[in-house]
């Protein structure tokens, strides 16, 4: 009996230590997923529990894996990190989703401590880190002083000069709602000739940094040779990073921005225009897939380049590699470097990215590339390979509609990827592709405003811009928010709106209820008055008396800019509809275009007091415009050209068949452009127009046609239009001044500048009513009064 007792308890015993060795097992083998994992952050099961906004904006495709059978290898499973590469690596450096992986010269340790050291405040968001008190006075930009012997470079001088030129600065650092460093942060490379040296003595020096708090840092590379991690030299502290090749594990969402990588040529302003014209509407190209750049052979760099040999088909996929960069490539050159270089020589890369549907847009040395913008630009789709690239914009933008985003790990299916998708859908795409490069990304004034546009909608968080208006033309910098948060609000969407059926917004944006909205059915007549009201045969008597009596009139507005007291009430012709005269607090030129609250209705129309108009003139004019309401559409037209002589902008008045300005003297336009006249214009350039007393309607038509990329619309009248109908050397006419059409060409070359580019587009189309002009009885016409002399 004792022996069977003495049996049990080594039995139990022995079963308990089994229990306890297994037991240790298992808690080794979690210990070492658990470092796994922190070092393969870019898992789904980990990132879709911690960066959910990146899998709501962009669509990457994750095709399930069929069940395989391999007889000399064992099941494989899902997620691998690089096992999906290994049959075509050829002995390479493996690449995982997230570059930490890469830095095989430093150790774990070293690179939690150097995340941790630049990423101290890894947790920071706007309502944490940012003092929004100090925006109470609103949005302005401050840009410290640059010191005594500092230099910057060409590209850091273009993001100082793009705020500096924009509405939001100020030199008021008491004013400041954020500020901008003039020390150069944007090459972090310590190996660059670019890198700056004490950056971090030199800013917190600063009397208001203050940790970082309410300030902007702009940085295009960080790291160096071997490892490339994102070490800046410096702590950021609670600032925000506007960052080139930005990573997801290290990103701040809604604090941080993505900006693409872009070279020192990059324009400042204007920059070059897209590649898809009206006349290229085909969606097919000649190949359906190109990439043609370098490939690493030492240190970090994408082991996806190194395997793009195996989808490449020398017919409608043209994958080129080249290994000849560098001082000692051919030391380190492998089996297929000959070859590669003889195959990367027969190929022109321009003809390649303007001759294909998709462009691959694999990460290099960072995970941002100079590709991403060549492509955009071209109208070539975007097929990104970085896993783990925070995509440019990706706060406001949707890429969904625009490239393809794919995986590093499933190469091999790149190409049945681009095939699956039909020509509507890449058609779509690739205007999307041109939307957004004319938008946000073709200059560097753009990539910084986009920037600070984003950062403004945080902290005025309640008059923000939704997707659709970043996301539709004319895009986030031409819709101020502050005028209206609802599209129908805007004069650019009324042509994607169907009233009859709210599908056409669904695409646009799904989880906001649009309501459906025309055009404006009546309008508001808005006269610009200089000169004293003599009598009742005044010529803005009779205008007044000639817009009143059109049916589709709701009120006229008189706008008082002249030096004599305002007259009274009684001195007004009497009217079927309201009229409201405002005398001007400041009696300046750029005031006709302010958005007064009066202003009721959606359409507005702008007259010179001097202006001679029929009611059916105006009548017409504004059932034109109901058909074109994001344009202006008037009477009085105007052209510019180029004086190759003088190698500028030339205005001319000559009655022609071309034009690219219709004036503001008898116009119609949206209300909206009086919001945007007055608060997107820089001071500066309103100061110009009210010193000269002219050329405010030019700017109006310069604004315009930037927003629209369209020319205005001409309509039929009666008469030859007069500049004016008092004496012509009479001292009150502006007209009058032998200076003023030399301030005309002296304004052309300056708001041309101003924008970067020149925005007018040449028009010969007039539009007339139905039977003008026609041999027909003058009862069966509707605008009977316009034909006569």
């Amino acid at each position: 009996m004792q022996a069977k007792k003495r049996y049990l308890l080594v039995s139990v015993g022995a079963g308990l230590l089994f229990l306890f060795y297994l037991w240790g097992l298992e808690i080794g083998e979690f210990q070492q997923q658990q470092y796994q994992y922190h070092q393969f952050p870019q898992y789904p099961q980990y990132h879709l529990q911690e960066y959910p906004y990146y899998h709501q904006n962009q669509e990457v495709y994750q095709p399930q894996p069929l069940p395989q059978r391999i007889p000399s290898r064992p099941p494989r499973h899902w997620p691998g990190s690089t096992e999906l590469l290994e049959p075509y690596l050829e002995g390479g450096e493996q690449e995982a989703d997230t570059p930490q992986l890469h830095h095989q010269h430093t150790s774990p340790r070293e690179r939690r401590a150097i995340r941790d050291n630049i990423y101290k405040n890894k947790r920071c968001r706007m309502e944490t880190c940012f003092d929004f008190a100090r925006c109470q006075s609103g949005f302005r930009v401050y840009i410290y002083p640059p010191q005594r012997g500092e230099e910057i470079s060409e590209t850091y001088q273009k993001i100082i000069s793009s705020i500096e030129e924009s509405r939001f600065h100020t030199t008021d650092p008491t004013q400041a709602c954020l500020f901008i460093l003039a020390v150069d942060t944007l090459d972090r490379d310590q190996l660059s000739l670019q890198y700056v040296k004490n950056v971090r003595l030199r800013i917190q020096s600063l009397p208001t940094w203050n940790d970082g708090r309410n300030h902007l840092i702009f940085n295009l590379y960080s790291g160096t040779w071997p490892d490339y991690t994102e070490d800046l030299g410096f702590e950021v502290g609670q600032a925000m990073l506007a960052k080139a090749s930005a990573e997801m594990v290290n990103f701040r969402p809604n604090f941080d921005i993505s900006i693409p990588l872009f070279s020192k040529d990059h324009p400042l302003k204007g920059g070059g225009i897209g590649y898809l014209t009206l006349n290229d509407t085909l969606p097919s190209r000649k190949y359906l897939l190109v990439f043609k750049g370098k490939r690493y052979l030492t240190g970090i760099g994408s082991e996806t380049r190194n395997a793009l040999h195996h989808i490449h088909n020398g017919e409608d996929i043209i994958l080129l590699t080249t290994c000849k960069h560098g001082k000692d490539w051919e030391r380190h050159k492998d089996s297929r470097c000959n070859r590669d270089n003889e195959e990367y020589s027969k190929f022109d890369y321009l003809e390649l990215l303007h001759n294909s549907s998709f462009c691959l847009v694999p990460r290099g040395r960072r995970l941002g590339s100079f590709r991403f913008l060549e492509a955009l630009q071209a109208a070539c789709i975007p097929v990104i390979l970085s896993n783990g690239w925070e995509l440019p914009f990706s706060e406001v933008i949707n890429w969904r509609k625009a490239a393809i985003i794919a995986d590093e790990r499933l190469l091999l299916q790149v190409p049945s990827i681009t095939r699956s998708v039909g020509h509507d859908r890449i058609l779509a795409l690739r205007q999307q592709t041109q939307f957004l490069w004319d938008a946000y990304f073709s200059s560097v004034a753009k990539i910084v405003l986009t920037t600070l546009e984003i950062i403004q909608d945080r902290v005025e968080a309640h008059v923000s811009r939704n997707q659709l208006l970043w996301n539709s033309l004319p895009g986030g910098l031409y819709a101020l928010p502050q005028y209206s948060s609802d599209p129908v609000q805007f004069p650019f969407y009324y042509a994607s709106l169907d009233c009859t059926s709210q599908t056409s917004w669904d695409h646009l944006c799904s989880d906001t209820l649009i309501t459906c909205k025309t055009p404006s059915q009546q309008f508001t007549a808005v006269i610009h008055t200089v000169t004293p009201l003599q009598s009742q045969i005044s010529p803005v008597v009779k205008l007044i008396i000639a817009v009143a009596k059109s049916k589709f009139c709701a009120q006229i507005v008189v706008l008082w800019n002249c030096n004599k007291p305002l007259p009274p009430r009684n001195k007004w012709p009497s009217t079927s509809v309201p009229l409201t005269v405002i005398e001007g607090q400041t009696k300046t030129m750029s005031s006709r275009f302010f958005p007064h609250d009066v202003i009721l209705t959606d359409a507005v129309l702008s007259l010179d007091e001097d202006s001679v108009l029929s009611t059916n003139e105006v009548d017409f004019a504004f059932i034109v415009w109901q058909s074109f309401p994001e344009r202006i559409v008037g009477y009085p037209a105007r052209s510019h050209y180029w004086d190759n002589s003088r190698s500028r902008w030339g205005y001319t008045s000559k009655w022609t068949n071309d034009y690219s300005m219709v004036l503001t003297g008898a116009a119609f336009y949206h209300r909206y452009y009086h919001f945007l006249f007055t608060h997107y214009i820089p001071a500066s350039l309103l100061t110009t127009v009210d010193r000269m007393a002219n050329c405010e309607d030019i700017l109006m038509n310069f604004l315009v046609s930037a927003v629209t990329k369209h020319p205005p619309i001409k309509v039929t009248q009666k008469k030859q239009y007069k500049e004016t109908l008092m004496a012509q050397g009479s001292k009150s006419s502006r007209w009058a001044d032998p200076d003023h059409f030399a301030q005309r060409q002296t304004c052309m070359n300056v708001f041309s500048h101003w924008l970067g580019f020149m925005p007018l587009v040449h028009s010969q189309m007039r539009l007339d009513p139905v039977l003008f002009r026609d041999q027909v009885s003058i009862l069966r016409k509707k605008y009977r009064d316009i034909e006569k002399l």
